[in-house]
């Protein structure tokens, strides 16, 4: 259970919405449908990041206070020495169906704030 929904369930509304920054191994088909509805993303190939380092985008993703998500394990141990970030959605890439990714990542979005995201690793 995202640790979000437990601690916003008594809330009306979040009015603070968090936005999420893709990066390249994740399918161009989530940022579609998180689009769809509503969701501001952006991609790694869409801001010109797909050559640059991990630390590059987990970088980028901090300063536009963007939730990093990834199936990139890499990014779980730039998470213990850098939890200086708005947060990461990580998913191991055989574990979830494109459908169920983009199932959490709406529940994220309509539960948790910027707030709740920084320094902080998710597990879908």
């Amino acid at each position: 259970m995202l640790l979000c929904y437990k601690k916003n369930l008594g809330s009306s509304r979040v009015s603070n919405k968090i936005s999420y920054h893709l990066d390249e191994h994740i399918k161009s088909v989530i940022a579609r449908e998180l689009r769809n509805r509503g969701i501001d993303v952006t991609t790694t190939v869409e801001v010109n990041l797909r050559t640059k380092s991990d630390d590059s985008q987990l970088a980028f993703a901090s300063r536009e206070g963007r939730v990093l998500v990834t199936h990139d394990n890499d990014f779980l141990k730039l998470a213990v020495t850098n939890t200086n970030h708005s947060g990461i959605a990580y998913c191991h890439p055989t574990k979830r169906s494109v459908g169920q990714i983009i199932e959490i990542l709406v529940l994220m979005y309509e539960v948790c704030t910027p707030e709740d995201m920084i320094g902080r690793v998710e597990f879908l």
